[in-house]
């Protein structure tokens, strides 16, 4: 019996035995963000938290979920650490008593999915694309691609542009190590050449000999995987140090457009895609709430944090409705799986797949005068 398997039929069995039990509401429905609002990276936490609290706010002024009020409870893993990441995961659960958290970074995600395994709490990421947090714990979700979906997607776009040659470079760490596996599986898979693979600290000012070596192993196109603002550096260097082969994101933000300058030209950026538009009311609903609010037009990391919440809200909703001791991480778990497809602000529905994953939409974008114009979507499988 898999891990999965079993862990239903014990959701299971503790549903029948706790069904005649009152349900005992809490006074308000906490959700806890683990987010990157300090250190290196905080565009991620700004954008990330701001998303999830537009969600809170938008179901709040509805009346919540049958009058209770949802709450955003925020921790900071300074962009990364694993330690201050596992001290707020803790807090959230101890001290806030929350039953369900959205992480964010695969770093971060990885340290504290053990605790969420143990202590019954549900996990939403939006943000890390590890690998590693796929199938390991039955209370663990992805709404973002991962690195296997992203890999697939950048080597068949380099490929349909003739590439025969890849070479690649990461940051040095786990996100860094699945990203360069995933797409060295997914080129070698299709028969081409993996010519170079090189990583550097992510606090690296300096990144010239892993471009060197690059340069040297004379590639068709270059998967730079390394995430804002060290994706904007890399591109940066490429360019000044004579390299014009075509570049291949997973990301990229403003941020990165200002490192790089006028070598961001050309770019492109293989990544979900967050579209608002006419034909799907909700994203425009969102844009334009989020537009008002912030300032500024909501990226994908916005929307997966803003949907996360609005999945969780649904999920404390079924398992309300079924009685009993409902709030719980098991019994949100218990919810999804018996009805795994939700309501999506990219378009139409997600549906968790059995590994956890939201398949969501993977799209080219190439970068034109600073700005990401679409160009396609491609294969993520």
């Amino acid at each position: 019996m898999s891990k999965r398997t079993l862990f239903a039929a014990l959701v299971l069995s503790s549903a029948l035995t706790s069904g005649a039990a009152l349900a005992a509401d809490p006074a308000v429905y906490k959700i806890g963000g683990i987010f990157a609002m300090t250190g290196a990276s905080p565009h991620y936490g700004k954008v990330m938290s701001a998303g999830a609290q537009l969600a809170v706010d938008e179901i709040n002024a509805q009346g919540g979920i049958d009058g209770i009020k949802l709450q955003l409870v925020i921790e900071d893993h300074k962009s990364g650490s694993a330690q201050a990441a596992v001290a707020g995961m803790n807090r959230l659960i101890d001290v806030e008593g929350v039953k369900a958290v959205l992480p964010s970074f695969s770093t971060v995600t990885l340290a504290t999915m053990p605790i969420g395994d143990q202590k019954k709490v549900m996990m939403i990421n939006g943000g890390g694309v590890s690998a590693q947090t796929v199938g390991t714990s039955p209370y663990m979700f992805n709404i973002r691609s991962m690195a296997s979906d992203l890999a697939a997607g950048i080597a068949h776009r380099a490929a349909e542009q003739g590439a025969k040659k890849l070479a690649q470079i990461a940051i040095k760490s786990e996100f860094g190590d699945a990203t360069i596996a995933a797409t060295t599986k997914a080129w070698e898979g299709m028969g081409l050449k993996m010519v170079a693979a090189e990583q550097f600290q992510a606090d690296a000012a300096n990144i010239d000999t892993q471009v060197a070596k690059l340069r040297a192993s004379q590639p068709d196109a270059i998967a730079n995987w390394p995430t804002t603002p060290q994706a904007g550096l890399a591109v940066k260097r490429m360019r000044e140090l004579g390299m014009k082969q075509a570049v291949y994101c997973m990301e990229w933000t403003a941020e990165d457009t200002k490192v790089a300058g006028k070598h961001a030209e050309g770019v492109e950026v293989v990544t979900d895609y967050f579209a608002a538009t006419d034909e799907n009311p909700w994203s425009k609903r969102f844009a334009d709430a989020y537009k008002a609010k912030f300032g500024e037009m909501p990226d994908f990391y916005a929307a997966n944090y803003y949907e996360g919440v609005y999945v969780i809200a649904e999920l404390i909703r079924r398992a309300k409705a079924k009685g009993g001791d409902y709030y719980s991480g098991e019994r949100l778990v218990q919810a999804l799986w018996e009805n795994p497809t939700f309501d999506s602000v990219y378009g139409k529905t997600l549906t968790f797949r059995k590994n956890g994953v939201a398949q969501k939409p993977v799209a080219v974008f190439r970068l034109e005068n600073g700005e990401q114009k679409f160009v396609k979507f491609t294969t993520g499988e």
